[in-house]
């Protein structure tokens, strides 16, 4: 649920601060109070596109923030696969906007446009006109249909996905691998010949660090023999070596340390000194003793590195990967000494999963079939409830092999009629604008039960619509409010009379400058409101009498 909106310095906002309630918030105003700056901030703080222009004139910045609580689990779940911060069941996002640049965070972390886009379509739906217009597209259309088939058919889509795409990866390769019969020849001559490389190389993963050491102290033997000798020189026990210096010490000490145990300590540690210098001397003189400079092991030395080097440089960075080279390599040589016999197991292969991938795209469309019979049933008595009084509504899904994909082969399209004896035709033949927000609002209505997301956002829901049609829609949102949180922007007092919580937005002047504020309105500024959006320039009593009526017939209402 959105708790929260916090906006600073953006377009005719100084700043201001809206705390959402459950059920359905109403946002009403005059036109040009800037209420479409309200649901513009939410989709800034989601990730919209940005202009520096939108920055108040004399400000740095603007700043949108948003609160969500996470109390359904689903959403939890999604919100952590995406690997994103969740402090005490909150998720606050906030975007930055400066003139060179944008800051978009979630709780204090900073995120990509993407991640924010992901994050977004868990979090909150909001509904405008281009999404409304997204109801005349197939693709939509199928996918609502699939949100109403729910559980019974995800299982089938997950299979179907995952077999979907073996069977591309088979035809896929049997396109890339159809060669004739001298491509084939050259290709098998080659691969022979890299295989056959490779293996006389005998090579063992590693060896190439190992030959490289030993190589280096090869090359450098020379200087490693001349600077071993020198430090054997300076620590051992010759004129001014530092074992000779060290065993002089130790008598010194040793002469009076039998009167004072502070000597006696120094004396210790001078034995200590002595006997690394013994062990380090003994060691490093057996060290130059075998350092001899091996020319014939130089030879193989410098032989096989050039070797791998000359490997590394056709087949791979590494052993490893010349070795895998010669596997592929090896593949394609059977495959080629084969070809026939590879191509019959391949279209075999390839035969049996467009079997199991049509098997199963023949049970999803039984699945739709059934699914749209009721939705289309359960839709016809929502738009009814909307004053579609003579409508019908019908769903069809039609398979065909050739459309086949990841999401079955249906194709699935919604068909209306909004007068008696009229025939039906599909969607966008027919629906206005108007008639578009009433459908996505049925929809929505179908859905509740089923939808993950719990904040809907509605903008221009009452494009075209008056009256009695007003009403109507104001009672389905009534509806759609006790199992979802509503914010709705709304001309009209129909749907404004419904409001579990009523925002005004209002523009004023404040030190010559117009400036946007939203205030949570009392019982009774609601009902003045309203009795405004009735009354026009002029508000008597009686339109304030028919403002409270309106309360009270949304009221008892909502009570059903």
């Amino acid at each position: 649920m959105l708790q929260s909106l916090h906006v600073k310095n953006l377009a005719l906002i100084d700043e201001a601060e809206v705390f959402f309630e459950k059920g359905l918030n109403i946002l009403t105003g005059e036109t040009g109070a800037g209420k479409s700056i309200i649901i513009g901030s939410i989709n800034l703080a989601l990730g919209a596109k940005a202009d520096k222009d939108m920055i108040r004139t004399g400000a740095e910045y603007a700043l949108v923030e948003l609160v969500f609580d996470i109390d359904r689990d689903e959403q939890m779940e999604a919100i952590q696969e995406l690997e994103l911060p969740v402090e005490e069941g909150q998720i606050i996002l906030q975007r930055k906007i400066m003139p060179n640049r944008n800051v978009c965070k979630v709780c204090g972390e900073t995120v990509t446009a993407r991640q924010l886009k992901q994050l977004a379509e868990i979090l909150i739906d909001i509904h405008g006109q281009h999404e409304h217009q997204s109801l005349l597209q197939p693709a939509k259309q199928l996918e609502i249909l699939d949100a109403y088939a729910g559980d019974e058919l995800l299982s089938y889509k997950g299979q179907l996905q995952c077999f979907y795409q073996q069977y591309r990866q088979v035809v896929e390769e049997l396109s890339n691998n159809e060669v004739d019969e001298e491509t084939r020849r050259r290709e098998s001559a080659l691969a022979e010949f890299e295989c056959q490389e490779i293996e006389e190389a005998q090579l063992v993963s590693g060896e190439d660090e190992e030959i490289e050491k030993t190589y280096q102290k090869l090359i450098n033997s020379q200087k490693i023999k001349e600077a071993a000798g020198a430090a054997y020189s300076l620590c051992g026990y010759e004129e001014n070596g530092v074992g000779g210096n060290v065993g002089r010490a130790l008598r010194e000490i040793r002469g009076i340390s039998a009167y004072d145990e502070v000597l006696q300590e120094f004396e210790k540690q001078l034995l200590d000194i002595d006997s690394l210098l013994n062990d380090y001397n003994r060691g490093l003189a057996e060290y130059l003793s075998n350092l001899e400079f091996d020319a014939e092991l130089f030879d193989r030395t410098e032989k096989r590195l050039n070797l791998i080097n000359h490997l590394k440089s056709k087949y791979g960075n590494s052993i490893e990967e010349i070795l895998d080279y010669q596997k592929q390599a090896s593949e394609k040589l059977a495959k080629y000494q084969d070809y026939d016999a590879y191509r019959i197991q391949m279209q075999q292969k390839a035969d049996t999963l467009k079997n199991k991938v049509l098997t199963l795209c023949t049970e999803l469309s039984r699945i739709r079939t059934q699914n749209a019979l009721r939705l289309a049933e359960e839709m016809k008595r929502a738009l009814i409830d909307l004053n579609f009084t003579s409508v019908s509504f019908e769903i069809r899904v039609n398979g065909s092999e050739e459309q086949m994909s990841a999401n079955g082969y249906d194709r699935v399209t919604f068909f209306i009629s909004t007068n008696t004896g009229e025939a039906l035709r599909e969607l966008a033949q027919v629906a206005s604008g108007g008639e578009l927000s009433r459908i996505m609002l049925a929809l929505k209505t179908v859905l509740a039960d089923k939808d993950k997301i719990e904040t809907l956002i509605f903008d221009e829901i009452d494009t075209g619509i008056s009256g009695k049609t007003a009403w109507k829609v104001s009672e389905k949102m009534g509806i759609l409010g006790r199992e979802h949180q509503l914010i709705c922007i709304t001309h009209l007092p129909q749907i404004a009379a419904m409001a579990d919580t009523h925002f005004c937005i209002e523009k004023q002047v404040e030190d010559q400058r117009s400036v946007t504020n939203i205030r949570k309105l009392t019982e009774e500024e609601s009902v003045e409101e309203l009795a405004r959006m009735l009354g026009g320039a002029s508000i008597t009593e009686n339109v304030r009498n028919n403002a409270r009526e309106m309360k009270d017939l949304a009221r008892k209402t909502k009570q059903y």
